[in-house]
């Protein structure tokens, strides 16, 4: 690696490699968002085996194919049989458009986050009192609410048929989803058990575009989506199921905890409450995704602090909740942490 020590073994000295790679990171993203834009995954999937057959399929010169190919073979995206190439399995699986899985906008998610993250020294220098909502405070429209949820709709349904499986829900007759987006979790639910109904309580522009995911699941009769802000708002009453999901790093420990105060308060008795998050381990260490989920926060000027998975066991037995466990949900990514309200 260029400008790199030697790298350290036993007691031999220290290198800079592990640094270099984190600092020139971006890079493999910046390929990786490249190859889902131009469709060199779809194109591999669908014949161009070599670097002249994708220049071809993609419009590129073959020196800037070779690049991309070259690239996304070293960083494991790509693979060579032969002299052929095909996608890795989990390529395959989520990167070719028109597979059921295909996830290439959720890749491209935080893109218009880009230019952001280069000024983040700038930005955590600011003095400015942050704002609950962060990005989400000011002119944000049922448009931009339609391109968020387009990038997070095939992500959430994975996660909310991942809920289904991991939860009993046999017995329940209505959810609550706080900030529910596109609803996924209401829509997974629902499609489950035919008995369910279930509410999507999220801001107006989004409650916009939750109809028409909700239309789409011909689940209109079932699913409602109602408009207000979770943090201020009062909430609906009657659910027995409350799903807090996905949004847990954009609030600070005050705001959450005063939520799910708010949401006991709600909750039918015997009623059940899900907060479903990017949590840091107890020594507060890790994993990776949550502190950078968290610190993603200070690019909107929110109040978003990355939580612990003691800390969101204890707001839970703070509000009152019994029987709180944490549970894993998807290794590494997000953790469950769910309670009783007393009958």
């Amino acid at each position: 690696m260029s400008g790199g020590e030697p790298a350290a073994t036993g007691g031999g000295r220290v290198d800079t490699i592990r640094l270099q790679r984190l600092v020139h990171a971006y890079r493999g993203s910046a390929a990786l968002m490249a190859a889902v834009e131009l469709g060199l995954f779809t194109a591999v999937a669908r014949g161009a085996g070599d670097v002249t057959a994708v220049a071809r399929a993609l419009g590129l010169g073959e020196t800037n194919a070779e690049r991309l190919v070259t690239a996304c073979v070293a960083l494991g995206l790509l693979e060579r049989e032969g002299e052929r190439l095909r996608n890795a399995p989990d390529v395959a699986r989520f990167l070719v458009e028109g597979a059921p899985g295909y996830a290439g906008p959720w890749m491209l998610f935080s893109k218009p986050d880009w230019g952001a993250w280069g000024e983040l020294a700038d930005r955590l220098r600011r003095p400015d009192p942050p704002v609950v909502l962060g990005k989400y405070a000011e002119g944000f429209t049922v448009e931009a609410a339609r391109r968020y949820h387009a990038a997070t709709y095939a992500i959430g349904m994975g996660a909310g048929r991942r809920f289904v499986r991991q939860v009993d829900l046999s017995a329940r007759r209505r959810i609550l989803d706080l900030g529910g987006g596109s609803g996924c979790y209401c829509i997974a639910a629902c499609q489950h058990h035919p008995a369910l109904t279930a509410v999507v309580l999220d801001l107006p522009p989004v409650v916009e575009v939750a109809r028409e995911f909700i239309a789409s699941h011909g689940l209109g009769d079932r699913v409602s989506a109602v408009a207000g802000d979770f943090t201020r708002d009062g909430l609906p009453a009657g659910a027995d199921v409350i799903i807090m999901a996905s949004n847990l790093p954009q609030y600070s420990r005050a705001i959450v905890a005063e939520v799910i105060a708010r949401a006991f308060a709600a909750l039918a008795p015997g009623g059940e409450m899900h907060l479903i998050g990017e949590m840091l381990d107890a020594d507060r260490a890790g994993p990776v995704d949550p502190a950078l989920w968290a610190l993603s926060e200070a690019l909107h000027g929110s109040t978003g602090i990355a939580h612990s998975i003691p800390e969101c066991v204890g707001y839970l037995e703070r509000a009152g909740f019994r029987e709180v466990a944490a549970h894993e949900f998807v290794p590494t990514v997000l953790t469950r942490v769910a309670g009783r309200k007393p009958a």
